[in-house]
């Protein structure tokens, strides 16, 4: 690899004046890994700068040279797994005299970030941690729409004109307004607010833009396609490398996911149907969030990593400001607002957030498991969608359910049915639909507050004796469950997370309601408060 620092470079560095920016360091023989890291730490803090070991600190600076750190990938290695941002490292040489040279990125907006538990920021020539009101003003920076800012040094050439005729065709149809079809670029990017006064914008760039111009302009805007033919492989059975605007290799890539996309087949008497393992309308769902919410102020690109029964897909940036794993399906808060509104104009996508809604459904309606967000972190999105129909029981059953009746089940409704088929206790969130499951017959009580699949359910399974054992499950079987558990873990005590395993169709409450009617029964004693509470046989019960 070529280093970037030339000798002229190298110079123009060292008349520079040291700053929260830079720092200079002689560190001849020695210099700590602690030492290093806190710097890396504070540079990106401050939006990025350089840590320059082998060099005086003292005006007129000389090059002295050092012998620390002598593999430099092990060391870049290290502080990506401990400081979790980018840092570059080089180890130029200066008239004959070696260098290390760190360069740690900016921190993403509004994300102060630490090492060792402090948050350090430069103070003269030492590292002090960040003052509260100094991360009160992180904390509070929102993230201006990148994607919405023009590029001053790109021009419409610069933008794929078989891109902006597939746009325009898509607009056209969408908005039925054959006349959009026949603009010039400069009226169709403007209408599309995708140009201001002439000035391509990082929008326009990223949808449309040329191989030369991505390359030029925004890198990052990049997605690398990976087929792995089993998860352990490190090696890749195919990779291709998409930089260039959207809008030419969108189809591309779901070519490539079908590729390999097999079918599973499925039979109920007379009724036979074929499920893809990869489900083309949730697998462009999810490359459209990651093109719309990707942070592309950050330096890397997005991947798409297939196997035979996977696919992952992972976005630089973590959620916007207000997303989390739990509220995904029903907030939206897009990053790249120019990007969406694009998409949105041209049918791809749905402005009112029913993009993840359509995922989660499309997922339960075939028997697969929901999207998993498992890699999901501060710097990245990760997406993951199993393939493989994962009970092809409960699949009869809602086919069953689509066929005999008249109503569509809403994606809470699924996710009630979902969490009651798993015996989970049903989020508070999702309660409301309970009685609307019951009046269809989709779903019974099999207590006052737990539920299980309707007999049909396990009629058509031909399982009825299931249905009556988890039916017949009444007040007091659950009361022996409980204090079977308490009384086989008497000496250490029982928690109510592990009452909530014995019983995980019921909820916190409810297990609370059988504890103490076993307490006034003189059955069982708890010993502590909260969450921190054991339960204990009675000792006179014990061996009752």
């Amino acid at each position: 690899m070529i280093s970037e620092w030339s000798a002229e470079k190298i110079e123009a560095l060292l008349s520079r004046k040291e700053n929260e920016r830079i720092e200079f360091k002689k560190a001849g023989g020695s210099f700590s890994y602690d030492e290093t890291a806190r710097y890396c730490r504070a540079l990106a803090n401050e939006g990025g700068g350089l840590l320059v070991l082998g060099v005086t600190p003292e005006i007129p600076r000389s090059v002295s040279g050092t012998s620390v750190f002598e593999n430099l990938d092990e060391i870049k290695h290290r502080l990506l797994t401990d400081l979790h941002i980018r840092i570059d490292v080089e180890a130029p040489l200066y008239d004959g005299r070696r260098l290390v040279i760190f360069q740690a990125h900016s921190r993403p907006i509004g994300m102060p970030v630490h090492y060792k538990g402090a948050y350090w920021m430069r103070s003269g020539e030492s590292l002090v941690p960040m003052s509260p009101d100094q991360l009160g003003r992180i904390f509070a920076e929102t993230a201006p729409d990148f994607s919405a800012q023009v590029c001053p040094s790109a021009i419409y050439t610069d933008l794929s004109e078989e891109a902006l005729r597939r746009f325009s065709a898509l607009w056209s149809r969408k908005a039925g307004r054959p006349d959009i079809a026949g603009r010039n670029v400069n009226a169709l990017l403007e209408d599309a607010e995708l140009a201001c006064n002439g000035a391509v914008t990082y929008a326009a760039l990223i949808l449309f833009g040329t191989r030369a111009a991505l390359g030029k302009h925004c890198a990052q805007a990049e997605l690398i396609f990976e087929y792995r033919s089993d998860e352990a492989n490190i090696r890749y059975a195919q990779r291709e490398e998409f930089r260039e605007g959207f809008f030419l290799w969108y189809d591309r890539i779901w070519e490539l996911i079908n590729l390999r996309n097999d079918l599973q087949h499925y039979e109920e008497g007379l009724f036979v149907w074929d499920i893809p393992t990869f489900n083309e309308t949730a697998i462009r769902e999810v490359i459209l969030n990651a093109i719309s919410h990707r942070d592309y102020r950050l330096g890397g690109s997005t991947f798409v990593r297939q196997t035979p029964q996977s696919i992952t897909i992972t976005s630089p940036g973590g959620f916007p400001e207000g997303i989390t794993t739990e509220n995904i399906i029903e907030r939206q808060s897009p990053r790249n607002r120019r990007i969406a509104e694009a998409l949105a104009r041209c049918g791809l996508i749905e402005r009112s957030g029913q993009g993840m809604d359509s995922i989660f459904r499309t997922c339960l309606l075939e028997g697969k498991n929901t999207p998993d967000f498992t890699g999901t972190d501060s710097f990245q999105v990760s997406v993951r969608l199993d393939g493989a129909v994962t009970d092809q029981r409960f699949l009869r059953f809602l086919e069953r359910i689509n066929r005999e009746s008249t109503y569509t089940l809403s994606l809470k409704d699924l996710l009630v049915i979902e969490a009651i088929r798993k015996e989970q206790p049903i989020e508070a969130s999702l309660k409301e639909r309970l009685p609307y499951l019951l009046q269809n017959g989709i779903i019974e009580r099999a207590g006052r507050s737990s539920h299980i699949l309707s007999r049909r359910f396990y009629s058509a399974l031909g399982e009825k004796g299931t249905y009556t054992r988890k039916k017949g499950l009444d007040r007091d079987e659950k009361k022996t469950l409980l204090l079977k558990h308490i009384r086989n873990n008497k000496k250490e005590g029982s928690t109510m997370a592990e009452f909530q395993q014995v019983l995980p169709a019921l909820g916190r409450s409810q297990i609370q309601v059988y504890l103490r009617e076993l307490k006034a029964e003189q059955k069982i004693m708890k010993k502590g408060i909260t969450r921190a509470a054991r339960w204990f046989p009675v000792i006179a019960t014990e061996d009752a």
